[in-house]
């Protein structure tokens, strides 16, 4: 069962939506009854580079884009002059804009994503789609339906949009007027005008360089190692190879471990709260890692350091806005208020629930363990997973007894700007009451934003162009603001000035286009392209590599001098006196060379020694000094001998072994039990099944 109405739409579908989730309460197992409430996930905005815009129905002007925020229907990008942007769709979807592009998400479905594009290249880098899952680029000049895995890219410019198809992917053109046309492998698409288009088909070019650049992103982000212990359908799994280590604790199994955090850190401290017309408060953490570990797994403190925790793998994941518990209080009231009421958080533990505080009272009322595959632990105690479990009987977490974990800020702050400027100190738990329910904190205008830093906007007549779609937008809801029919800065104000969608109906026959219903081919062509030459051989590659090798071991080998020559050796073990002028000069020159580089250099004193600053104040890189980190290495790698190297590839050997990369962070000495006073150190020798996965 699906309810997707869980967006505060008004009082009869929040009244409706409870009434099916009782109903659903009776005759779904715990499991089943789980899912309800987070079966959307989020498009997020997975890389920026250069000057990004971001606006929200409700905002009050454009404001720079960050990473890591969850997008909805409505919200609207522009990438700058010589600016990117990308956005992750699925664990292998991505849309990827170019520089002066406007796009915006008209549509977001579980199974149906629209984007909008008005200006500039999009790209869809589509490696692999849920059956049924469709994608649609809706442009100014037709719609294009895309419903299999490839790559497409559409160009709009001016009065014509171009749309190229690769990677054997199919797709559907609608045009403004007119029928549907089925889109084959390898072709590309031409539409010219809006309300007579004109539609040609030709050869997709050779990519160029905006190709390369997606197709080698889509690989390097896709080649993840955290893979190994992540379930499949989580993004931004390759910011976690880069940002952190995989160690393999006790107990927990595979926890990751940030780097170039700053003394004192915990979860949830350096980003802050958005409103989400879905899920309502969101987590945008600051971090280019910031995305699985703040909406999947678990946090966990473990010899001195926060390690993230996804649990044993399971098979299909389910979306959080975030995974902590809120606790309130701090106000006083008789008859009239006074005080300061206070609003904190903690991160989920180890296998404790979450208490969602968006959705119906119903919903509400219940812990869930959505996409959590270890063990249920309410108030330090494990519990039957098959059962249901109020939320009323939730009142301890562990992860707040950690120094410097829980964090507290105004109510009257919560929301409206980062945690870092207004987080209160001297505010604990034992202050307040654990949250059990809606949050009672209305959003504001800056609420539905993740920075206060001022965007470029787009051009107004970029903003105002109509683009031709199959369906219609959706309309988002934020409680207290006025988002219907709001316009996006730039826009005209004059009333009917807002480009609505010119809703076309494509003509199919079962549920695909026939591919023999082509649009005819295009006359106004340049050269014909030529078919590109075969791949090499595997023959070739291996011996080049191994050609390669070859000189990477000899500029390796430490280049020996020579030895000197019979006459030399004899002329230096002669006494001085009895050397020649000539044969001395002679001499000199052949030996003082090898001589001097035996000799140290003595030190400079001229010039000062300058102090360089430690690593860590120069940017996130790792530390020179190795961490003393929980576990053991997670990635190892097999070393083997040479000889089983596949058909005589050159294999080089692991670099750095058990013993060098062990460190003193030994499971004898850094287990859960030793360090946060847990049991469970009987698992170390079988391990659970995320240990067990991790070796």
């Amino acid at each position: 069962m699906r309810i997707d109405t869980l967006r505060s739409n008004g009082g009869r579908r929040l009244a409706a939506v409870g009434i099916l989730w009782l109903m659903a309460a009776g005759a779904a197992s715990a499991a089943e009854q789980d899912a309800i409430g987070f079966e959307l996930t989020p498009p997020r905005v997975s890389f920026i580079d250069g000057a990004v815009s971001f606006w929200r129905p409700g905002a009050e002007d454009w404001t720079a884009a960050v990473v890591n925020i969850p997008l909805a229907p409505g919200d609207e990008l522009y990438s700058a002059e010589d600016s990117d942007l990308e956005i992750q769709a699925g664990a292998r979807a991505f849309v990827r804009a170019g520089a002066e592009t406007q796009l915006g998400l008209a549509t977001l479905e579980p199974d149906y994503l629209q984007v909008r594009v008005t200006s500039g290249q999009v790209s869809l880098d589509l490696r692999s789609l849920e059956p049924g899952q469709t994608f649609e680029l809706a442009t100014p000049n037709a719609a294009f339906t895309v419903e299999q895995p490839g790559y497409y890219r559409v160009e709009v410019d001016g009065e014509t949009t171009i749309f190229t198809n690769r990677r054997g992917g199919q797709a559907t053109v609608t045009p403004a007027a007119g029928s549907s046309f089925a889109i084959a492998a390898n072709e590309q698409v031409v539409v010219t005008g809006t309300d007579s288009p004109r539609v040609e088909t030709y050869a997709a070019p050779e990519i160029d360089a905006w190709d390369r650049w997606n197709y080698a992103r889509t690989d390097s982000t896709l080649d993840a190692m955290s893979a190994r212990y992540v379930p499949s359908g989580v993004y931004g799994l390759d910011d976690l190879d880069h940002n952190g280590d995989w160690r393999v604790v006790p107990t927990y199994g595979a926890v990751w471990v940030p780097r170039a955090v700053p003394a004192g850190w915990a979860p949830y401290t350096s980003g802050r709260w958005i409103y989400d017309p879905y899920y309502g408060w969101s987590w945008v953490d600051y971090a280019s890692w910031g995305w699985a570990p703040y909406h999947y797994g678990r946090w966990v403190y473990v010899s001195g350091y926060w390690g993230w925790c996804p649990g044993p793998i399971v098979v299909r994941p389910y979306y959080a806005p975030a995974l902590v518990a809120f606790y309130s209080g701090g106000g006083f009231s008789f008859g009239f208020s006074f005080g300061t009421p206070y609003l904190g958080w903690v991160a989920l533990g180890w296998g404790e629930p979450l208490v969602p505080w968006w959705g119906p009272a119903p919903f509400r009322r219940y812990a869930y363990w959505a996409g959590w595959g270890g063990p249920y632990i309410v108030n330090n105690i494990v519990i039957d997973r098959h059962k249901r479990f109020e939320a009323r009987g939730i009142h301890h977490h562990r992860n707040a007894d950690v120094h410097g974990s829980f964090v507290a800020v105004k109510r009257d702050d919560f929301g409206h700007r980062s945690v870092a400027k207004v987080r209160q100190t001297g505010i604990g738990r034992d202050k307040l009451e654990l949250v059990r329910g809606d949050l009672a904190v209305r959003p504001g205008r800056d609420s539905v934003v993740a920075d206060a830093k001022r965007g470029k906007q787009p051009p107004r007549g970029v903003l105002e162009r109509s683009v031709v779609a199959t369906r219609k937008a959706q309309r988002s809801s934020i409680p207290g603001l006025e988002t219907k029919g709001a316009r996006a800065p730039g826009r005209s104000n004059v009333a009917g000035s807002e480009p609505a969608a010119r809703v076309v109906s494509p003509s199919r026959k079962g549920r695909q286009i026939e591919v023999s219903e082509r649009a005819p081919f295009g006359n106004r062509g340049a050269n014909e392209r030529q078919a590109p030459p075969p791949p090499p051989r595997y023959r070739d590659l291996r011996q080049a590599e191994q050609r390669q090798a070859e000189r990477r071991a000899k500029q390796a080998t430490p280049r020996t001098a020579a030895p000197p020559k019979a006459g030399a050796r004899a002329a230096s073990k002669a006494p001085a006196m009895s050397k020649a002028p000539a044969t001395s000069k002679s001499t000199s020159r052949a030996t003082a060379p090898r001589r001097e580089r035996a000799v140290p250099t003595p030190p400079r004193t001229a010039a000062p020694k300058v102090e360089r600053a430690p690593r860590e104040t120069r940017g996130p890189s790792v530390s020179a000094q190795p961490r003393e980190l929980p576990g053991r290495p997670a990635n190892e790698v097999y070393r083997r001998r040479s000889s089983t190297s596949p058909r005589g590839m050159a294999h080089e050997p692991a670099r750095g072994g058990a013993a060098s990369s062990s460190g003193k962070g030994g499971d004898a000495t850094h287990t859960p039990a030793a360090s946060d006073g847990r049991g469970g150190g009987g698992n170390r020798g079988g391990g659970t099944p995320a240990t067990r996965r991790g070796r």
